[in-house]
């Protein structure tokens, strides 16, 4: 069985946006909720620590792979069953708005705060206030990438699935 152009971008379309979901899922359910135990210190440097790790080409692929995959993915499979466009077009509108825009304008941004800070010189009144400004916004904020990159991801299954 010889891979088409249009399968071969389905299926990349849905690894690298279940890969997406994965990670948001996990850091949702165990890596924030587990910093989240720590002392505002601890917390502030594990996250800082996580923040500028994960900052690496292999990542920066799988996680805005999808912003130019999944258009694509919509536009090849434009005349394709209807159903299928449209659950395409859905994954690629919610993946835009809710994972590539709210990083970089709501995640990132309160990334750059806390990288910005050395922690090693902030008083404990700094560092609980910064852990405020910081943790529930981000958590908030990322909420919204998990939910529409699990969805996008469910989307990219019913088309594959459903359509025809």
């Amino acid at each position: 069985m010889e891979l088409s152009i249009k399968s071969t971008v389905l299926l990349i379309s849905i690894l690298l946006t279940g890969l997406t979901a994965g990670l948001c899922f996990t850091w949702t359910n165990a890596v924030t909720p587990g910093i989240g135990r720590l002392t505002d210190e601890g917390f502030l440097q594990a996250f800082q620590g996580m923040n500028r790790a994960i900052l690496n080409p292999l990542f920066l692929i799988v996680f805005m792979g999808p912003v130019i995959l999944l258009s694509l993915n919509a536009y090849i499979f434009k005349a394709d069953q209807q159903v299928r466009f449209y659950t395409f077009l859905f994954a690629a509108i919610l993946y835009f708005a809710g994972v590539a825009v709210v990083t970089v304008f709501k995640n990132v941004p309160l990334n750059e705060i806390l990288d910005k800070t050395d922690l090693s010189t902030a008083t404990s009144a700094e560092l609980a206030l910064l852990r405020e400004k910081f943790e529930q916004p981000w958590n908030r904020w990322h909420m919204v990438r998990t939910v529409t990159s699990t969805a996008a991801f469910i989307a990219l299954l019913v088309g594959a699935l459903f359509g025809k």
